[in-house]
């Protein structure tokens, strides 16, 4: 059933807020296209600190993979904000952003601590891309109704 009346309209101003800032998120990592080291950087200083759940994962999934997902994020990045943004698939768009998002908390090691709690990039950004990947079907202002 589409959403109805002004909690949909709030829901699509949310796909527009979080597509635009996944989309700056995006060109801010253009560079990962050509050199995946940028990457490799990243999570070796991650590892440095890492809490034994995020060692894990770094040491077993991400550095591994580090060739692969630096293309990945910054591609998914774009294409789930420009998503969220034109309204063309909401809620697949907000659900893989959610799963990306996530991974870089996990590889960080910061959703294993207090701070998270109160981290703007943490809870508000899950959080709504949540939302929007249970209730943003058919959302009012989407070039797919």
């Amino acid at each position: 059933m589409a959403p109805a009346g002004a909690p949909a309209y709030g829901l699509r101003v949310l796909a527009v807020f979080l597509g635009v800032f996944l989309i700056f998120e995006g060109l801010g990592k253009l560079a990962w296209l050509a050199n995946s080291a940028l990457l490799g950087e990243q999570l070796q200083r991650w590892l440095e600190s890492a809490p034994p759940a995020s060692r894990w994962y770094l040491e077993t999934f991400a550095i591994p993979g580090i060739p692969i997902f630096a293309r990945l994020v910054v591609l998914g990045e774009l294409a789930a904000g420009a998503a969220l943004v034109s309204g063309v698939w909401v809620r697949l768009a907000a659900g893989i952003a959610f799963l990306m998002v996530l991974n870089f908390h996990v590889a960080s090691g910061r959703i294993f601590q207090y701070a998270f709690l109160t981290n703007g990039f943490g809870l508000p950004v899950l959080g709504g891309l949540l939302a929007l990947a249970i209730g943003g079907a058919r959302l009012p202002w989407s070039v797919r109704g």
